[in-house]
């Protein structure tokens, strides 16, 4: 029930599949109203005090919770407060804004296992309950930006006094500590794997370790100097994995003076020996094969001669002097490097929690992606997608990733990407995006990656979240800056696509006001560009049927900007349809009308029924939203000029004029609104223009329109039309056309 399943499309290594129990998790994460309520101090809690659950699925369902983008915070955490009913054993916590009142509750279960990575909240005050609590423990992990055994100030150099009084650790990690001369170790027997990356030894002396009889792994990553320890890790006869590698960019850290001799000395006094970094060293000599006696074969790597015949299972040359990786006669069966593509990779896989090492990483593969062919591109994507969600606070890290994650969807293996896997790349996107709103090359990076992906299909399931994003880069960033210019599309290409209640959602999220504040912004600088454009076709596609944003656009100066735009841009033919489209929108709602009703609009509307911008489309919108207008009867023409039977003369002498089976841009989602005026039997302009439109349309696209129209009881309408005496000739031919074409459809359809 726990595994994963495994899929392979045409040959490739798809995806994991979630099983049905990680769905559960999910779902649950996502809806924890269905198993827990607040109580009055709003606090979470399950709802049924009788259940009992094993640990397994509490650890479980707070892993998934995590992974399902949300904090674990002190409120959440609250739900596992019965330590009988909601036991946890394993807990590994991420990007957490748990505090010290969270982490009680949590230390409260006995933990077997604590992770805690990028946990700001937890500092040096929080060290009792280490101390209180943690006698149980197999396995403590405290990694970067968790401050438990570091002082408050980032400055500050104080050493850990802090006895680890934990007998059956097994695992210890810890991240960048200051360790004090009178910690010790030696009284942890069971000791097998222990990480001190980063940590200073200024005061602290490995003697102990050596004192440890079940110590296989030791990782002493970018510590520096360790020239005077090595004899001490000498002595650790058990040791199988040994990494004292040191960062990138480390200012000539990791230079031995007789680097063949060290490297020598290390492997030939740790005969168990099967794992072996030294990365960023010069530890691997200058490359200059040698054979010093009978019994060592040539290697490219001096010091390692002794182990030709005997190879390392893994061997870490990433960034090592005079370009280790890159020769041949290495003994070992796994190289992290960069001379190839297998190196990146497997450097990538090591290095998952060393942010800076793994962004130079990331960046390889960038370049693998960019200049060259990647072979492995499921591999590199996990691993792409692995480094980003683990550091999600790493920006650099994050930008690398982005980068990278581009030319991963752009590629020919995205048709192989199944729903599961484009779904992680989404989510990691935008929590990457998200933790990093303000800087505008991720922004960029994220942006043009969507921009791969079908949309909304998919991008559905995190619509809100990419909206908010989206909506950032239109207001946030440089004016007329790039990725100003392909958030404000992609904004406008969901805009376009999505159903009523996610139209409602954008104008929640001000995108009227937004684009208005686009507009005014241009106007106030005369400068008419594509952002322009683009700002009212996204006003148009969001008030498609969507009353109260068009609302939001007239109390918003919408037709202050209107008229504005007209008189200034009179010749920008796709900034005039895209207004006129709009205000076709606004037109089709009753009771928005009346303030439409001004002698300058009118003018204005009436003019245009004679503009021949973009082919009919200005025109044809034009007479659609004086048609709306008229069909509110005499009464509601409340201006003397122009009189209301001028303006439907003229708007009959345009439709006339216009070409039937001209294609259009535009995209009815219903035919409602039209089929109301097909009905205004007291103004037959009106029904004209109605008729005119069902025409081209089911002319020009029959499959798509005339499925609509019968959906719609279109059928029915006009032929009620074509019976009525009042409708004048013109006006029956085009509804005969229709029902015409749509019989036509109909036989296709039936044979």
């Amino acid at each position: 029930m726990s595994g994963r399943v495994r899929r392979t499309v045409y040959g490739y290594l798809d995806e994991d599949i979630p099983t049905l129990q990680e769905n559960i998790y999910e779902y649950l994460s996502d809806n924890l109203s269905v198993i827990c309520v607040r109580d009055q101090l709003t606090e979470l809690k399950f709802i049924h005090d009788d259940i009992l659950l094993p640990s397994e699925i509490c650890d479980r369902f707070l892993e998934y919770h995590q992974k399902s983008n949300r904090d674990v915070d002190d409120s959440f955490v609250n739900i596992f407060r019965d330590t009988q009913k909601t036991p946890l054993k394993y807990v590994h916590l991420r990007n957490s804004s748990i505090t010290s009142e969270g982490l009680e509750i949590l230390f409260r279960h006995n933990l077997t296992s604590l992770s805690m990575w990028y946990c700001s909240n937890i500092n040096l005050e929080s060290r009792h309950l280490l101390a209180k609590y943690g006698g149980n423990l197999k396995s403590l992990e405290l990694g970067l930006d968790v401050d438990l055994l570091r002082y408050p100030e980032p400055n500050e150099k104080s050493p850990v006094d802090f006895q680890l009084n934990f007998p059956n650790l097994r695992r210890l990690v810890l991240h960048g500590v200051v360790l004090h001369y009178r910690l010790q170790f030696n009284h942890l027997h069971d000791l097998v794997y222990l990480d001190l990356t980063q940590c200073f030894l200024s005061f602290f002396n490995l003697g102990s370790l050596s004192l440890l009889p079940n110590l296989t792994t030791l990782i002493l990553h970018n510590i520096w100097p360790i020239a005077n320890h090595l004899h001490v890790i000498c002595r650790i006869s058990t040791l199988k994995c040994l990494d004292i590698s040191v960062g990138v960019s480390t200012n000539g850290q990791g230079t031995y003076d007789l680097a063949d001799q060290t490297l020598e000395m290390l492997v030939e006094n740790l005969p168990n020996l099967t794992h072996l970094d030294i990365s960023g060293t010069n530890l691997a000599g200058t490359g200059v094969a040698q054979k010093e006696s009978n019994y060592k074969t040539p290697s490219d790597i001096a010091g390692l001669s002794s182990r030709t015949s005997n190879p390392l299972q893994f061997l870490g040359l990433y960034h090592t002097a005079h370009w280790a990786c890159k020769r041949h006669d290495i003994p070992a069966l796994e190289i992290a490097g960069d001379a190839n593509e297998k190196q990146i990779l497997t450097a990538a896989r090591y290095y998952y929690d060393r942010p800076a090492v793994l962004t130079s990483v990331l960046n390889d593969l960038y370049h693998l992606f960019r200049f060259e062919t990647c072979q492995s591109v499921h591999e590199a994507l996990d691993v792409v997608l692995t480094a980003m969600d683990r550091h999600l606070k790493y920006k650099h890290m994050q930008i690398s990733g982005s980068a990278t994650l581009f030319y991963i969807v752009k590629g020919q293996d995205r048709a192989k990407f199944g729903t599961p896997l484009k779904n992680h790349i989404i989510r990691t996107l935008l929590n990457g995006m998200q933790m990093h709103i303000s800087d505008d090359t991720m922004l960029r990076n994220g942006y043009l990656t969507f921009c791969q992906f079908q949309m909304p299909h998919d991008v559905v399931f995190e619509y809100e979240r990419l909206i908010t994003v989206l909506l950032h880069g239109v207001s946030n960033t440089e004016q007329e800056g790039f990725v100003q210019r392909i958030a404000i599309y992609l904004l406008n290409t969901l805009a376009c696509q999505v159903d009523g209640a996610q139209k409602l959602f954008l104008g929640d999220l001000n995108v009227i006001s937004t684009m208005l504040s686009l507009i005014q912004d241009r106007l106030s600088r005369n400068v008419s560009d594509d952002v322009m454009e683009v700002a009212w076709s996204t006003m148009w596609n969001v008030t498609d049927e969507t009353a109260i944003n068009c609302k939001r656009f007239l109390d918003g100066k919408g037709m202050e900007y209107f008229l504005t735009c007209l008189r200034i841009f009179p010749d920008r033919h796709e900034l005039l349809r895209n207004m006129m489209g709009l205000l076709g929108n606004v037109a089709e709602v009753k009771w928005l009308r009346p303030r439409l009703m001004t002698t300058e609009f009118i003018d204005v509307f009436s003019d245009l029924l004679d503009s021949e911008s973009d082919g009919i489309e200005v025109s044809y919108n034009a007479a659609g939203v004086l048609a709306h207008i008229a069909s509110d009867g005499d009464a509601a023409w409340v201006i003397e000029t122009p009189t209301r039977a001028n303006v439907l003369v003229r708007m009959v002498k345009a439709i006339e004029l216009w070409n039937l089976t001209s294609e259009r841009n535009i995209n009815y989602r219903s035919f409602e609104p039209i089929l109301s005026l097909v009905r205004c039997y007291d103004t037959p302009a009106c029904q004209h223009w109605a008729a005119w439109a069902l025409a081209n349309l089911t002319q020009v696209y029959p499959t798509k329109y005339c499925t609509l129209l019968e959906q719609e009881n279109g059928r029915e309408i006009l032929s009620e039309l074509i019976e009525d005496p009042r409708p004048y000739k013109r006006i029956k031919e085009l509804a005969q056309m229709v029902l015409d074409e749509c019989d036509k459809e109909a036989k296709k359809l039936d044979g």
